[in-house]
């Protein structure tokens, strides 16, 4: 993770089916309860630790950090505990002095690393450098790799490939450049053209290091039979963008071998502020629903598969246990709002979670472990998000169909001499006032617009080449065909980003176009000559569809309500043109089979307060209490359990701060295997049609029940304990 740690992606859950017999054997631990589900893989987590207490989330994968020797029996012990697993190594860095000092090809290697302007290496801490990977780079973590193979990992995770704007300085990149572009080098910072040529190259170094393991891996799965997979954990286009870093993103799905991301999208990335009605502040909430949505937005239509990270606290030790869960809560909602996702990397490091101290409110000095009902929590929502592959998806919001265009050139306008602006409001100003209003808008990867269907369930598009440019003339004829078959398509710009003046695709052979809008223009039927008589804000009829111009920097969008209205009215009169009904709300919410997923937003719309009623379980609430109202207030985060739409369920556990395996019980006995973190306190919600007789764990009998006649629920607590225990209900 950034910038501070590494990050990464999964962790386990196990169960399987298991007999009232077996679990009421003398010794159930001799044949441990196995999850039947666990194939799907909806739940992971990284460690660069063995086994223990503290990381046994039960999850269906556990990931295991780092290549190093000692990775055959980290693995083991692992895989001892039921954990399918993966393994995953820093791409930019990581414990590679041996292939800078040569060891490795008898090569030094330290001029591959990152440098900035001012002949400074970039540092990751620890000793470790960014890199900028030579051919004998990715050589190298093949050798890592193969190992990881050999030990039996089913997935490799190649995480965070990134060359950071203000570097390119090094003698390794000045080679590769004479290599790429058959001309001298020229310091990035020199020019826009520079600045531009600089970040395509580091965009296609990276793609050339992955490329490098994803055949590897292919090579080994043809000698071996096997299928090991390869993902890229990667930070957000719109974080690495206004971060300055440079990665290859949405290229990587069209390599071959790639199987697809996790998106690392936690508070680390969120909280940075941005811009709304000229007030810079940190939006976690909005930020990481729109995150979320560019990785969703970036393996659409492409056959790849997306995990989603959540992180229960971030990178930065100094914040408070309040501030990490809030921060949680509004991260993990924001994930939950992209339905087609249901698989989670619920927790990097969770011995940093459960293991370490941190400052109580105000307090750096005097620091605590993680709160109890904070324990609980996050236990009981990472057993919900193996749940989260649902058939049934209905919104109850603002109006859908609607996404901003991002491409992956908002990295290459970061730098010197004439960097975008720096708080990315060129997208922020368009994206923030929908999010705000209600409306689940979503970023669109313009690189696939191409992709067959890709664009069929968008109504209306804003596309704004201030800050970033179109890397191939094909998509502008996929837009334009999305137009004339009835898309509307309201495009957000002045002309004045001097990057237009790269050496690029649209003024190079026989283009001759100042800006590639011109060239989108034409492809839409539109005469140079008549385009700049249209008056901004008109609605142009082009085929079933229609084109809007607004000649606006969409920065401005972001500095003020009233920009901010004038582009929201000609949003009304593009809905009204592709017969989409336009509606706006203070909230988003969203059913997934018996979970709601809801938020209410501050710096909305006025209006009352939206209220939930029904009987609801919080996932959120450690206690699992019923509510049978919920108010939607600003600033509100919940993950709910909808108790009459759960009945449709044959499941009798409906929520666990522990991992649960039910057994094949009868109206008589209900058994269960459980285990968690190791001395964290457990809950488990049950329906019942009657007050137990009993409850034991371990052949013990328990007083911390409670039952409900009326809801018919039962509620049971106990200690978690780190292994699998037997837990029997007697009616």
């Amino acid at each position: 993770m950034h910038p501070i740690s590494m990050l990464g992606l999964t962790r386990v859950l196990m169960v399987l089916s298991l007999s009232a017999t077996s679990l009421l054997a003398d010794d159930p631990l001799s044949t441990p309860a196995r999850d039947p589900n666990q194939d799907l893989e909806r739940t992971c987590f990284q460690t660069s630790q063995p086994w223990s207490g503290l990381g046994n989330l039960g999850s269906d994968v556990a990931i295991t950090y780092g290549i190093g020797p000692n990775l055959p029996d980290r693995i083991k012990t692992w895989r001892d505990h039921g954990y399918r697993i993966h393994v995953m190594t820093g791409v930019a860095w990581g414990q590679y002095q041996d292939y800078l000092a040569g060891r490795f090809d008898g090569v030094n290697h330290e001029d591959e690393e990152q440098t900035d302007r001012n002949g400074r290496p970039h540092g990751h801490g620890g000793g470790m450098y960014y890199m900028c990977p030579g051919t004998n780079y990715g050589r190298y973590l093949c050798v890592g790799v193969g190992r990881a193979l050999e030990a039996g990992a089913e997935a490799i995770h190649l995480e965070e490939p990134e060359f950071w704007v203000q570097d390119g300085y090094e003698e390794g990149f000045k080679r590769e450049w004479r290599n790429y572009y058959s001309e001298d080098w020229q310091p990035p910072h020199s020019s826009v053209d520079a600045q531009w040529r600089a970040s395509k190259l580091k965009y296609f170094l990276y793609r050339r290091a992955l490329q490098q393991v994803f055949d590897f891996v292919q090579d080994f799965n043809k000698r071996t039979r096997r299928h090991a997979r390869c993902y890229v954990p990667t930070h957000s286009l719109l974080n690495y963008a206004h971060w300055h870093i440079v990665s290859p993103e949405s290229s990587l799905a069209r390599l071959n071998g790639c199987d697809g991301y996790i998106a690392q999208v936690w508070t680390g990335t969120s909280r940075t502020p941005n811009v709304y009605r000229g007030q810079l502040r940190e939006r976690t909430f909005e930020t990481a629903f729109l995150e979320y949505g560019a990785m969703r937005n970036l393996v659409r239509s492409t056959g790849r598969t997306v995990w989603y990270l959540n992180d229960p606290i971030e990178d930065n030790p100094d914040h408070d246990w309040n501030d990490y869960q809030r921060n949680w809560e509004s991260t993990l909602v924001a994930s939950l709002f992209h339905p087609e996702v249901w698989r989670y990397e619920v927790a990097p490091w969770p011995e940093r979670i459960f293991g370490r101290r941190y400052p109580r409110r105000g307090n750096l000095e005097l620091r605590k472990a993680i709160p109890p009902a904070y324990a609980t929590e996050l236990q009981t929502v990472f057993n919900a998000l193996n749940d989260m592959n649902q058939r049934r998806v209905e919104w109850d919001c603002g109006s859908g169909g609607i996404g901003v265009l991002v491409s992956d050139s908002l990295m290459f306008e970061r730098g010197d001499p004439k960097p975008s602006d720096e708080h990315l409001s060129h997208i922020y100003g368009m994206a923030l006032p929908l999010v705000k209003r209600g409306i689940p808008v979503a970023p669109v990867q313009l690189e696939n617009v191409t992709a067959p269907q890709y664009l069929d369930s968008f109504r209306i598009l804003l596309l704004t080449y201030q800050g970033m440019k179109p890397l191939a003339p094909e998509v502008h004829a996929s837009l334009a065909d999305w137009v004339r078959a009835g898309g509307a398509l309201v495009v957000c710009d002045d002309d004045t980003d001097g990057f237009n003046q790269v050496r690029e695709w649209w003024n190079t052979g026989e283009l001759h176009y100042t800006t590639p809008r011109e060239h989108l223009f034409e492809k839409l039927g539109l005469k140079a000559d008549s385009v700049h008589s249209i008056k901004p804000g008109t609605m142009i009829p082009l085929g079933k569809g229609s084109l809007c111009w607004l000649q606006d920097n969409p920065v401005i969008y972001a500095a003020n309500a009233q920009d901010e209205s004038r582009m929201i009215e000609t949003l009304k009169q593009a809905a009204a043109k592709c017969r989409l009904k336009w509606r706006e709300s203070n909230y988003l919410s969203l059913r997934r089979g018996p979970y709601v997923i809801a938020a209410g937003l501050d710096e909305s719309i006025a209006g009352g307060l939206k209220e939930l009623k029904g009987k609801f379980v919080n996932l959120f609430d450690a206690e699992l209490r019923v509510r049978e109202r919920i108010q939607l207030s600003p600033g509100s985060r919940f993950f709910l359990l909808d108790l009459e739409a759960a009945r449709e369920h044959a499941q009798p556990v409906l929520a666990s701060g522990c991992k649960v395996i039910v057994g094949k019980g009868d109206k008589k006995a209900l058994p269960m295997a459980v285990g968690g973190i190791a001395d964290t306190p457990a809950i488990i919600l049950v329906r019942a049609s009657q007050r137990p007789h009993s409850v034991t764990l371990a052949g013990k009998a328990i007083e911390s029940f409670e039952y409900s006649t009326a809801e018919k629920l039962l509620w049971i607590r106990f200690p978690n304990e780190a292994k699998q225990r037997e837990l029997v209900v007697t009616f």
